[in-house]
């Protein structure tokens, strides 16, 4: 079926005004996750005792909602999205609270609600709910400032963060809390504001630190590797090593065999000792790809939300994509976050979904007021010709 711009339906109109590069970037993504898995699963599915491809299976299953998922979001309009936005950060933090009571404790935390055979993490939706909302609401603090819009987002992010801290999940605390602060520069805020969440900001981490005891043994042996057992970042680095430039071939990684998290948290150490640095430089390269583009487009962009919500979605992509790299080459502590659209992970690949086809949403080509009058008057004028030739 060829689609024309004279064709009316949905799918055309989305067709010709969505950017179709970042589309086609975001599936190359989640094609390299879907042979990712084919390196890194098997060994992980052993240790469970299933069958072989038993992680690949579910991730591939999840493919399909997940373009199903993008395609939906990025037909919405801004207000849609706003409103969308609304539903889902309500209704997933209600889910998220419901978690720590009820839900499964695994690793230490309560983040997940099951769902017979299906697990979901509910802050993995709410995350883009919470940016789209945070940006609609730094954006009226500019227009109207008869709204407490600012008082209104620090309490959305306050809620947000103590919920996340609650389960504990202090690597999205961190992501959420760096798009947000990043927001809030943005909207022109004083920078006394920035200033003073700078220093809760540490006061923060500090918080932690002396009170929460993995929290505290995890920057311990990230300072100092002597002070623990470092068994995960030491094999994620020497699969770097190991793999070289054009890596040791597929399947014959050895990394994937002792890291429990080697699908998920590590696959981008199993893509280097298996398919080597270049593969990691082209992974690279198209996350940059798709966060320049997004950024550029939101720079461009007149209207303040969706300039601020595009570029708040963005950077959550992006600083997550950032982090997981970080922590596989031992640049920053484990924490326990995806990599988008490659790691394994249902709730991470659905949200992930759902963030950038908001961001494709948003960025869709739309006429501008000033093409709709010179549209108008244009056909107008044609009308009276019209109608002149008639008359004579």
């Amino acid at each position: 079926m060829r689609i024309t711009r004279a064709d009316r339906s949905v799918l055309s109109d989305w067709w010709f005004t969505i950017d179709r590069l970042m589309f086609f970037g975001l599936l190359l993504l989640m094609g390299a996750g879907l042979v990712l898995s084919f390196a890194a699963s098997p060994p992980i599915a052993a240790k469970y005792d299933l069958e072989p491809f038993y992680f690949v299976r579910r991730h591939a299953a999840m493919l399909l909602p997940a373009i199903a998922i993008m395609f939906a979001a990025s037909t919405l309009s801004p207000k849609q999205i706003r409103r969308a936005s609304l539903i889902i950060f309500f209704v997933g933090l209600g889910l998220m609270v419901l978690a720590i009571f009820v839900g499964p404790e695994i690793k230490g935390a309560k983040r997940w609600l099951q769902f017979g055979a299906v697990s979901l993490q509910p802050s993995e939706f709410v995350k883009p709910a919470f940016v789209v909302l945070t940006a609609w609401l730094f954006n009226e603090s500019q227009k109207r400032g008869d709204v407490p819009s600012i008082e209104l987002a620090l309490l959305l992010y306050g809620v947000f963060a103590l919920v996340l801290v609650l389960e504990p999940d202090f690597g999205q605390t961190l992501l959420v809390t760096l798009v947000w602060v990043a927001l809030f520069y943005m909207a022109g805020i004083n920078l006394l504001w920035i200033g003073a969440m700078g220093v809760a900001g540490i006061a923060g981490i500090l918080g932690a630190y002396f009170t929460i005891p993995h929290v505290a043994s995890r920057i311990d042996r990230f300072l100092d590797p002597a002070s623990g057992d470092t068994f995960q970042a030491d094999r994620a680095l020497d699969s770097f090593l190991h793999g070289g430039w054009f890596g040791r071939g597929p399947g014959e990684g050895t990394v994937k065999d002792v890291l429990p998290d080697s699908h998920s948290d590590f696959i981008f150490a199993v893509a280097a000792e298996e398919y080597g640095l270049i593969a990691c430089i082209i992974l690279l390269t198209l996350f940059a790809f798709i966060v320049l583009r997004g950024l550029s487009k939101a720079s461009r962009e007149p209207d303040g939300f969706i300039r601020h919500a595009t570029a708040g979605l963005i950077m959550l992509f992006g600083l997550q994509a950032l982090i997981n790299m970080a922590v596989n080459v031992g640049l920053l502590p484990a924490k326990g976050m995806t990599l988008p659209f490659i790691s394994y992970g249902g709730s991470s690949l659905l949200a992930m979904a759902l963030t950038m086809g908001f961001a494709l949403g948003l960025t869709r080509k739309r006429p501008t007021a000033g093409h709709l009058k010179e549209r108008t008057g244009a056909e107008t004028d044609a009308e009276q010709g019209g109608i002149r030739e008639q008359a004579a």
